[in-house]
């Protein structure tokens, strides 16, 4: 069964704490309440009593036998007026008391949720972080207590973790900057090398090889450094039309699809998002590349875009080999690919679909992968809509 929340729990605390306090005042009362007419009541059997002496020290020779009927049906009026008294006090109190006992329980239901307030702004504000989003703070106003201090605290980590993040991504993307140049020159020198006609069969075989080594370095390198930029937040967001950046994106696979035999089918419906759209088409560019590489000779690949429980999707269905549930988390990761730890040269770098993850959450979305009975993924990207009116891209 599922754990009532910390609001329930306070709220059932306080009620319970109440009722047990009521609870034990109303008994002390009922006590003290009857003692005091037990002693009232005795007070009065001892009047009647004094009395009827009295009247047999003056009438010796009377008839008592009226007087000690009268005595008893003195008492047992006193005695039922005193139950009658004790039954509507105990009405009455337990009355008050469950009355009190359901306001109690709304008003501890509406304070306890004062005062988790600050802890529900401090969950928020988690929920929202990614490493895109560092730079949020929750920075929560009110007394310096407990909860204040766990925000500020929360807000001294997320300042260490932007350092952090801030300077890994510099370092990514100022080391793959230094190392373009090289690769840069030894691709020239290579293809002077080949384009020589004094160059012997050896050298140009050797300078062949090496440069299709290098062109491979050099792509793994401008995906870090759009993995790099990727992660970022982007600094203008732009209504952007999610049809016309598939559209761009399926142009630029057109000749890749062809020549792998995968027929493709889309179906572009209108979704506005609101971003950057060039990491946005890039995003797309990704997802059909990863869809055409791992599909098989006459398969199929399903586009579709629209919009859905009030959100935008992009949504990529390929045919392929089948893929494992559990190996669905690690195809995100960087240098990552179904079935080995490290990619290799021939099926790329391994960044795409690292790039389409960090592209998602630097916009604000969410990916959900399914892996097809059949065999193949497909691959559902979920963006927030544009406020604004689109642009075309």
């Amino acid at each position: 069964m599922r754990r009532p929340s910390v609001r329930t729990r306070l709220t059932l605390v306080y009620g319970s704490l109440f009722l047990v306090t009521s609870a034990a005042l109303v008994a002390v009362t009922y006590l003290l309440t009857v003692r005091t007419m037990d002693g009232r009541f005795t007070s009065r059997q001892n009047v009647d009593g004094a009395t009827i002496t009295r009247l047999r020290a003056l009438a010796v020779d009377g008839d008592l036998t009226e007087l000690v009927r009268l005595k008893a049906d003195a008492d047992r009026e006193l005695a039922r007026q005193k139950h009658d008294v004790l039954e509507q006090l105990l009405q009455s109190s337990l009355v008050t008391m469950l009355v009190l006992g359901v306001l109690a329980v709304v008003i501890g239901y509406v304070v306890a949720g004062r005062m988790l307030r600050p802890l529900h702004t401090v969950t928020a504000t988690a929920r929202r972080l990614s490493e895109s989003t560092l730079h949020e703070r929750i920075a929560l106003d009110g007394p310096q207590d407990e909860i204040k201090d766990l925000a500020d605290t929360f807000d001294r980590m997320l300042d260490r973790l932007d350092r952090a993040f801030d300077a890994q991504r510099r370092f990514v993307a100022n080391a793959s900057h230094e190392l373009r140049t090289p690769l840069t020159i030894n691709r020239t020198v290579l293809e002077v090398a080949l384009a020589s006609r004094r160059s012997p069969p050896e050298t140009r075989a050797l300078a062949d090889v090496l440069l299709g080594n290098t062109a491979r370095h050099e792509r793994l390198i401008e995906g870090l450094l759009l993995l790099a930029k990727s992660e970022r937040e982007p600094a203008a967001r732009v209504g952007t039309p999610l049809r016309d950046v598939v559209r761009s994106a399926l142009d630029q696979l057109d000749g890749k699809a062809e020549e792998a035999g995968v027929d493709v089918e889309a179906r572009l419906g209108p979704a506005a998002v609101s971003g950057d759209p060039v990491l946005l088409e890039r995003c797309a560019v990704n997802l059909l590349e990863n869809a055409v590489k791992y599909n098989v000779r006459d398969g199929r690949i399903w586009v579709r875009t629209g919009v859905r429980d009030g959100e935008a999707f992009l949504r990529v269905v390929n045919t392929g080999r089948p893929v494992p549930s559990y190996e669905v988390a690690t195809i995100f990761e960087p240098f990552r690919r179904l079935g080995a730890d490290r990619t290799g040269s021939r099926d790329g770098a391994g960044l795409g679909l690292s790039i389409v993850r960090a592209v998602v959450t630097a916009h604000g979305g969410a990916i959900d992968t399914v892996p097809r009975p059949d065999g193949g993924l497909s691959i559902t990207i979920r963006l927030p809509m544009s406020p604004g009116p689109a642009l075309a891209v």
